[in-house]
């Protein structure tokens, strides 16, 4: 009997192993279709099998799994969104094509254009920001002209934060649509940018699998004008009536985006309005999100997903309770990372349930204003909010780097 294989399209920095241990604990062999293996170091430190393949080519991946499927039986297929946000839609397409368990395609693109997934919610009567679609500087002028400053711009397709920036003035929006525009952003498509209200508020996300909420998180980030994430809770500090208005409209948008299969996380913002929806993910959230759940409740979103993939019925019950949270490591400047240390020392502190460094020695730091900027997390779970914040700076505190600054033009000359 042939031996069974889970594929996953592309891989994951900070998810891509958590999705590799599951499954080989499922007893299923993983195998990595990347456009470029060698960009996840987890598949070489592990000696993973992957292939080499072009993952926006459709027809190319369907040939890649019809080889695979001659050595092993293909027990599922699923991946990550990489660079392109379309690669979790090629899932999809390679599921339907090979009968198997997976998400809706057609749902899947709708949601990673984020304009036209603005345009489906609000037909639904879903809250959200004002929001305009702009090609062009003089267009994004206009559209937050009509809206008013403080406005967001981001990519219409794009995924990490990369790309979103809060312009609080004329001149910083003009300065991030020159960025934007000039090539230094990586565009996947046709430059296509979205100019959306500031929602001022708290920040939340709902993480859900199937039509189910299995936890919300309350999230911090770093100082404006990025989005980088700086602190994450579960489960947020909600009352009732708060907790229950986001479980529904975040049913509602699952409704409206025909969604309802597998992995979702939608983000919010609580205003003056309540929760507006500030952007809906087809999949389930990268970074720490996923050990921060198990921490909190027991429940291993990674291997649940990973049982829906492959047929087999998940259970999302709860273990426990306690309060989780993570604390992003984040450099407050560019240059070269000397050292970094005192991770030993912190995840021997009870309460600590993961200490990962993400950049070694030696290494070039550069802030890009996105998730590519953090070195690094802490997650810490106790019986209360207090607790776990005090533990959570405790070893945050151990923790020490040195950043050697690079040399400026004028000091370069003089080298």
């Amino acid at each position: 009997m042939a031996k069974r294989a889970l594929i996953l399209l592309e891989g994951h920095r900070s998810i891509g192993l958590l999705y590799v241990k599951a499954a080989q604990r499922l007893g299923l062999h993983p195998i990595t279709l990347s456009t470029d293996p060698a960009q996840y170091d987890y598949i070489a430190a592990e000696r993973l099998e992957a292939v080499r393949v072009d993952t926006d080519d459709l027809d190319a991946l369907i040939r890649e799994c019809t080889r695979i499927g001659a050595a092993y039986e293909i027990g599922g297929i699923t991946g990550f969104t990489g660079l392109d946000e379309l690669v979790y839609a090629a899932v999809g397409k390679l599921c339907r094509h090979f009968e198997l368990p997976g998400p809706n395609p057609a749902s899947i693109e709708r949601c990673s254009d984020k304009f036209v997934q603005r345009q489906v919610l609000a037909e639904a009567g879903v809250p959200m920001p004002a929001y305009r679609l702009a090609a062009d500087a003089r267009e994004v002028k206009s559209a937050a002209a009509e809206i008013g400053i403080p406005v967001v711009v981001k990519p219409a397709v794009g995924s990490g934060s990369n790309g979103v920036r809060l312009c609080r003035t004329v001149d910083e929006l003009a300065e991030h649509t020159t960025y934007l525009l000039s090539g230094k952003h990586i565009w996947r498509s046709s430059p296509r940018m979205v100019v959306e209200e500031f929602a001022q508020g708290n920040h939340y996300s709902a993480h859900i699998m199937g039509s189910e909420v299995v936890g919300i998180t309350a999230t911090e980030f770093g100082p404006p004008p990025h989005f980088v994430v700086r602190e994450s809770i579960v489960p947020a500090p909600l009352a009732d009536d708060e907790h229950r208005r986001i479980i529904d409209v975040s049913l509602s948008c699952l409704r409206a985006l025909g969604l309802g299969w597998g992995p979702a996380n939608i983000e919010f913002r609580w205003t003056k309005r309540g929760p507006v929806v500030i952007e809906v993910n087809p999949r389930l959230p990268g970074g720490i999100i996923p050990r921060v759940t198990q921490a909190a409740y027991g429940v291993d979103i990674v291997t649940e997903h990973i049982k829906l993939v492959i047929g087999q019925e998940w259970d999302l019950r709860r273990r426990h309770l306690q309060i989780a949270a993570a604390r992003f490591l984040l450099p407050d400047r560019d240059g070269i990372l000397d050292w970094i240390d005192g991770d030993s020392r912190a995840a021997a502190i009870l309460g600590i349930a993961e200490v990962k460094f993400y950049a070694e020695p030696k290494t070039p730091i550069v802030r890009k204003g996105d998730y590519r900027d953090t070195i690094g997390h802490v997650i810490a779970a106790s019986a209360s909010p207090a607790q776990t914040e005090a533990i959570l700076q405790r070893a945050v505190d151990l923790i020490n780097w040195s950043i050697t600054p690079l040399p400026t033009i004028s000091e370069k000359q003089h080298l």
